[in-house]
């Protein structure tokens, strides 16, 4: 009895012993995977580096910093030097001098050989935000400009014979809304000379078809003065696109020839009307133009200059400059 009882309370004093023995091991093994922790973040702070974008991304974020976030600088440019030109690629490059204010240069080619580069720049707060001013300057060429002759009883559109020019431009402009609403005045100057030349492309060009007699400013080069002034009532939430209100304007044009062979007057009428048609899901646009021109003391209004029908702006079904004469009506 006196056996089994020694071996009882050696084996209560061994349990009663082990959580002592394993609180004294506790704090060895608890340094052990500290140092372990710290030795594996040492490691990997000395071969951390930043991270390094593959080339996909980086193309991706320099599309979205010039075309997503911030101003925009660099930018597509799709307008001809003229109309008929046909497809064209151009680009620009944006700069802003101020906050608001844009400086654009920009430049664009067609596959008919249209060229245009010209440097934009446009202050769009004025005067309490009434008004925006724009200044531009460039020069373009076009190498086959259509003309059919002038009147519409007598062309067709086998007679066309093409022309060429290249004409070198600067002009400023000033957009007004007194009332900030509805009316809208606009004024402005552009110096400016038009060489016209024989014409590219396979229709004949005009000298082989007309005269100066015939034809008046064949080969004409006049620098002119050009003058203008726009009275109207714009009710549209926007010029550019809008679904709803209209335009109702009077602009008058002054072509000052500074040799005094071909100079003219121009006034054009402009009415336009959106109508919305099941809450802007359509919309109804209705349009209508008249342009008149008259010749000063006695000079001539060069072929070139006269009012003109046809092509995407005016007259979709014919082709650009298709109708020309001293008055036209759409």
């Amino acid at each position: 009895m006196s056996g089994a009882r020694t071996r009882t309370v050696v084996v209560l004093w061994a349990l009663a012993a082990l959580p002592a023995l394993v609180r004294a091991q506790e704090p060895e093994a608890t340094q052990s995977r500290a140092a372990a922790v710290e030795e594996a973040q040492a490691a990997k702070a000395a071969a951390a580096h930043p991270y390094q974008p593959n080339a996909v991304e980086v193309l991706i974020d320099r599309f979205e910093t010039h075309f997503v976030e911030g101003p925009l600088t660099l930018h597509p440019f799709f307008n001809s030097a003229y109309s008929g030109g046909g497809f064209t690629l151009g680009a620009g490059y944006a700069l802003h001098p101020s906050a608001y204010s844009i400086l654009d240069l920009r430049g664009s080619i067609t596959f008919s050989g249209y060229k245009r580069i010209e440097a934009a720049y446009m202050a769009p707060r004025l005067f309490s935000r009434r008004g925006t001013f724009t200044a531009t300057g460039g020069w373009r060429e076009a190498t086959a400009v259509g003309f059919y002759g002038i009147g519409t009883e007598n062309t067709s559109k086998d007679d066309r014979a093409n022309y060429s020019f290249d004409q070198p431009y600067g002009s400023a402009y000033l957009d007004f809304w007194p009332t900030r609403k509805l009316l809208f005045l606009r004024g402005g100057v552009e110096i400016s000379q038009w060489r016209q030349g024989p014409g590219g492309a396979d229709d004949p060009s005009v000298e082989e078809v007309y005269t100066p007699e015939t034809l008046p400013g064949l080969g004409a080069k006049p620098t002119y003065i050009h003058s203008e002034g726009t009275l109207a009532i714009d009710s549209r939430p926007a010029p550019g696109y809008a679904r709803t209100g209209g335009f109702y304007g009077v602009t008058v044009h002054d072509f000052h020839d500074t040799d005094g062979a071909f100079g003219f007057r121009e006034v054009d009428y402009d009415a336009i009307q959106h109508i919305p048609l099941l809450r802007d899901t359509w919309v109804l646009s209705l349009h209508a133009r008249v342009e008149t021109a008259a010749s000063t003391d006695g000079q001539e209004i060069p072929f070139f200059m006269l009012p003109a029908l046809g092509g995407g702006s005016s007259l979709r079904g014919f082709a650009s400059w298709r109708f020309r004469d001293l008055n036209s009506l759409l």
